[in-house]
């Protein structure tokens, strides 16, 4: 009879904890620590669980009848400067100002705010770093940051890397909410500036200074007036103050967040149907950084403007007869602005920003 095969035996392994495939759950509750008071410190009576609970409960009393205005984004390929700066403390702010001013667009108020932080292998220090610039954003924009997800995920991401998401909520009034029907042919067109590239445009941005101009984080660029690594950091900056300002004096009529696309894809999205924008361009001076970067790279002028916001981070609509007024109100919370163009009246095949140089 033919003998039977035995199966192969299972060699016995030594005793393997988590630790041993890369997850060091030690590093994880000592960066939960530190997250639990960066978090708690942007509460407001609203939020109803502290940190730790399977889900976040956020209350919506004094509300009438209010509309959820939500948006998730990250920081994209910002980061990777981040990792060649060792600077961790302002990625965080970058990311709520962002989401932030995507729901703010639409009249909405931040309520609260989570993120997604994951890494290869945990580092409590950086973490905690990410985070306090989290924190910090949300306090300054008046959000609670009420829970998220710390992942360690070996192998799936570059040793010293990590990726950063995140998630915000906000509520307005149906009565209030924005959504640009109202913008007519005749109305004004005001920019907010922008602090540099903001996060978008990273990915064209590092190559044309790290691979063309063999720059590095460290370079001091005369044309900047400071070095690479300081200029690409530079936080995005929150219209949060200028747009409630107008928003509850009832002069907003829609608000447009420059990112990537830049005015070129990003104002249409507001625009109804009939309605197109001029847009002046020397009506503002671009930063020096745009300029260089076009020159290192000859980029041509269509991806020039679809690409970079060209230092303007926002762009407010306002009826020109109450101009003045919005100007006022943009004065008063000291926010820089400038006039760039106007709405006219769509034509057929035409594009829905011209732009008049």
């Amino acid at each position: 009879m033919p003998s039977r095969k035995q199966p192969p035996q299972t060699p016995r392994a030594q005793a393997t904890s988590y630790k041993d495939a890369g997850v060091n759950i030690d590093e994880a509750d000592r960066a939960v620590a530190r997250i639990k008071r960066l978090a708690k410190s942007t509460f407001s009576p609203n939020v109803l669980t502290g940190i730790g609970s399977f889900g976040a409960a956020f209350s919506l009393a004094g509300w009438k009848k209010p509309v959820l205005i939500s948006s998730a984004d990250g920081v994209g390929t910002k980061l990777k400067v981040a990792f060649l700066a060792n600077k961790h403390d302002t990625v965080g702010e970058d990311l709520v100002n962002h989401c932030v001013n995507d729901i703010m667009v639409q009249g909405a108020t931040p309520l609260f705010f989570l993120d997604y932080f994951a890494t290869g292998t945990l580092n409590a220090l950086i973490t905690a770093d990410v985070i306090a610039g989290i924190a910090r954003g949300c306090k300054a924009n008046g959000c609670a940051l009420i829970g998220g997800e710390t992942a360690e995920m070996p192998g799936l991401y570059l040793p010293g890397e990590y990726d950063l998401a995140g998630f915000i909520v906000g509520a307005v009034e149906q009565k209030k909410l924005l959504t640009g029907a109202a913008i007519r042919p005749g109305d004004l067109l005001l920019g907010l500036p922008s602090t540099g590239l903001h996060t978008n445009g990273y990915s064209l941005a590092r190559k044309l200074l790290f691979e063309v101009a063999k720059a590095d984080v460290g370079t001091h660029l005369p044309e900047l007036g400071c070095t690479v690594g300081e200029e690409l950091l530079k936080v995005h900056r929150s219209y949060a103050k200028p747009i409630a300002a107008l928003r509850d004096a009832g002069i907003l009529k829609g608000a447009a967040h420059i990112t990537g696309g830049g005015i070129t894809d990003n104002l249409p999205r507001i625009l109804p149907d009939s309605a197109s924008a001029e847009i002046h361009t020397r009506s503002w001076t671009i930063p020096p950084v745009f300029e260089l970067l076009r020159s290192i790279g000859n980029v041509p002028l269509d991806d020039y403007r679809r690409t970079f916001n060209l230092g303007v981070g926002m762009i407010l609509v306002v009826d020109a007869k109450r101009a003045t007024a919005a100007e006022a109100l943009l004065k008063k919370v000291r926010a820089p602005f400038f006039e760039i163009g106007h709405i006219v009246a769509a034509k057929p095949r035409a594009p829905r920003v011209v732009y008049l140089d």
